[in-house]
């Protein structure tokens, strides 16, 4: 039987998951986290901090520190609700949209190269079984929490 941790292992190498910085773009070394809050906020309408944070699955403290860091970038904006004052909505600055549009345009040039190496259908199989799984980690106990 093969080793499922082994063949995750690798996938998470391959993609650059163990990366510090996932992305130069312009003057902007962009770490993975970073990647993903750019990606959350850009594809959520006004969100909060919160739903960001609870979205990624992250520790409100580290993702705090992280939004302050983008911030000072001038890569994200960061407004009181007008609802509720003490909620604070996240927004892309047109910088952060161009960081964000660019990753995500290096991205699916990346993934379009990679299953060009694959027919039609391996490539719907590994789509299909990748969206399967992503289903069953949801439903998992564990999800998003370490084991240990």
């Amino acid at each position: 039987m093969e080793n499922k941790r082994d063949i995750f292992h690798l996938l998470t190498r391959r993609f650059g998951l163990l990366d510090k910085n996932c992305c130069s773009v312009g003057n902007f070394d962009i770490s993975l986290v970073q990647s993903h809050i750019l990606y959350e906020i850009d594809k959520q309408f006004e969100p909060s901090m919160q739903q960001v944070a609870e979205t990624l699955a992250m520790d409100i403290t580290t993702f705090s520190r992280q939004i302050q860091t983008l911030v000072k970038m001038d890569l994200v904006k960061k407004t009181p609700s007008t609802q509720d004052k003490r909620v604070s909505i996240l927004s892309l600055t047109a910088e952060g949209k161009f960081v964000a549009t660019t990753i995500d345009l290096s991205m699916n040039a990346y993934l379009d190269e990679v299953f060009s190496h694959m027919n039609e259908f391996e490539r719907e199989t590994v789509i299909r079984s990748i969206k399967l799984l992503n289903e069953a980690m949801s439903k998992s106990s564990v999800c998003c929490k370490p084991l240990y």
